[in-house]
């Protein structure tokens, strides 16, 4: 049985972090007995642990919740919301590779800027008509 800083500890969070996934409904709050301190029991690192892969692998806390959920159900299940999860890790790479694009030029047209006047990257940020800013 672990203390809940024992707990943080070994979890590699803080004490809040063990408090708030309590407050989520991620891990269970221990009964507090009538002297001492409450003891998580080691499953409840077990779950730590796994909270803090899935969402190392990007997964929110609100699709851990689902995750956690699901632990008892058909792989079919489970497998449902990683392709979800798949389809949005693979929009965001479409997006960011988009945005990689827009970087590279707009510093391309920095570096060939002669006019200290203006600034190509501000100048793509205003809106069509620049007395609106």
């Amino acid at each position: 049985m672990l203390s809940i800083g024992t707990l943080a500890e070994l979890a590699k969070v803080n004490v809040e972090t063990v408090r708030y996934y309590e407050r989520r409904g991620l891990i269970e709050q221990p009964d507090k007995p009538a002297k001492g301190y409450r003891r998580y029991p080691e499953t409840t690192l077990n779950r730590m642990q796994f909270i803090k892969r899935a969402q190392e692998l990007g997964f929110t806390l609100e699709e851990v919740s689902n995750l956690l959920t699901l632990s008892e159900a058909s792989c079919s299940e489970v497998q449902g919301l990683a392709v979800q999860k798949l389809a949005s890790v693979r929009s965001k790479i479409v997006d960011l590779h988009r945005l990689e694009v827009v970087l590279d030029s707009l510093l391309h047209q920095c570096a060939a800027n002669s006019d200290l006047t203006h600034c190509p990257i501000i100048e793509s940020l205003l809106p069509e008509d620049k007395n609106e800013f």
